[in-house]
């Protein structure tokens, strides 16, 4: 009989370090997301960039208690995306119009975000406003082996001159075994109209492929994400032709990209609200190594994060989103684009 309850405990035991011993192996599901932060400026004037307004002194006013507020309720968001789906805020997400490392840092250490175990991956780049792209990825799940930025050349058609804007950032590493990359973009804007500006994407769009091309030629099922707000909806041909993203996978050819928020776009669906018509700027686009891979991860559904909360309830703009500031006014919001996510699925064997 003492034999017999030694074994019972010895099993016990084994059994409880075997499902405690590595979380990693565990773990089933997995958010990856991209938020536009809009305007996550710090309340220092930082030489050499147009960041004046977002001070003290400036015309926002912008004070320590607001860029709290701001911060927290980023946060807020980030920290839910997910959580529909049972999951505990994103193991990977994207973000733009951040300021620096500094504003990541204080993000990340946040009442909603301090406890998840973000690390940052953030590269100053030279755009004329200062704000950069970056990554956050929970060290929990995802071995970061290497970042790199690839700059983008474009020129005003005018003048010639160089128009300095956000580098295109590529982190590789693995998401609990699985290796993948991730491209976090912000192209350029649509300041001075979209035909204006449409070769500066189209050139956004044409060093993204080179860096995808790239990856695909070391390994042809590579599993790449590129995320970002692209300043252009999924049908525009910077995203559509010269990213070569496709609205469905029957349309796939060896190299081509699925863009699945694409479907939500053609259904009226956006990330962003203009004139009275939804956007959708803000993209989650991946290779065809997430397609029913043979091990690791696999894509399963994506989303556009659209609570209530985000959107203004009365006044002028009732029905678009809260942002921070709805002209010189402040509002304490959030930000003017809606964040996207989806989730991968661990294949089953």
């Amino acid at each position: 009989m003492r034999y017999l309850v030694f074994i019972f405990l010895l099993t016990l035991i084994f059994n409880g370090c075997k499902s405690t011993s590595n979380p990693k192996e565990t773990q089933q599901t997995h958010v990856i997301a991209f938020y536009n932060l809009e305007n996550l400026f710090d309340t220092i004037d930082d030489r050499g960039i147009f960041d004046e307004e977002f001070t003290p002194g400036g015309s926002k006013a912008w004070n320590t208690q607001r860029y709290r507020s701001k911060l927290n309720n980023l946060s807020k968001v980030i920290a839910d995306l997910g959580a529909d789906q049972g999951m505990d805020g994103p193991s990977l997400i994207g973000v733009s119009e951040v300021e620096n490392r500094t504003v990541l840092e204080d993000l990340i250490h946040t009442d909603h975000l301090k406890d998840k175990g973000y690390a940052i991956v953030h590269f100053d780049s030279p755009d004329k406003r200062g704000i950069d792209v970056g990554l956050l990825y929970k060290a929990s799940a995802f071995s970061l082996s290497t970042a790199k930025i690839y700059p983008l050349f474009i020129r005003d058609n005018e003048s010639g001159e160089r128009l300095y804007t956000r580098d295109q950032l590529l982190v590789t590493g693995k998401l609990n075994g699985d290796r993948m990359h991730i491209i976090v973009n912000h192209w350029p804007s649509r300041y001075g109209g979209q035909e204006r500006s449409i070769a500066s994407r189209k050139a956004a769009a044409l060093l993204n492929r080179h860096i995808i091309d790239s990856l695909l030629l070391q390994d042809v099922h590579a599993k790449i994400i590129t995320m970002g707000d692209l300043n252009d909806n999924p049908t525009d041909v910077s995203v559509s032709i010269h990213l070569d993203a496709h609205v469905t996978k029957k349309t796939l050819n060896q190299q081509a990209l699925y863009n699945p928020l694409a479907k939500n776009f053609i259904q009226g669906n956006g990330t962003l609200y203009y004139k009275g018509t939804w956007n959708l700027f803000d993209q989650l686009v991946i290779s065809q190594g997430f397609l029913n891979p043979t091990h690791g991860y696999e894509f399963d559904s994506v989303y556009i994060y659209h609570k209530p909360y985000l959107i203004q309830k009365e006044g002028d703009y009732k029905g678009y989103l809260l942002r921070t500031y709805g002209g010189s006014q402040y509002l304490n919001g959030y930000s003017d684009h809606l964040p996207v996510y989806m989730v991968l699925s661990s294949v089953k064997d």
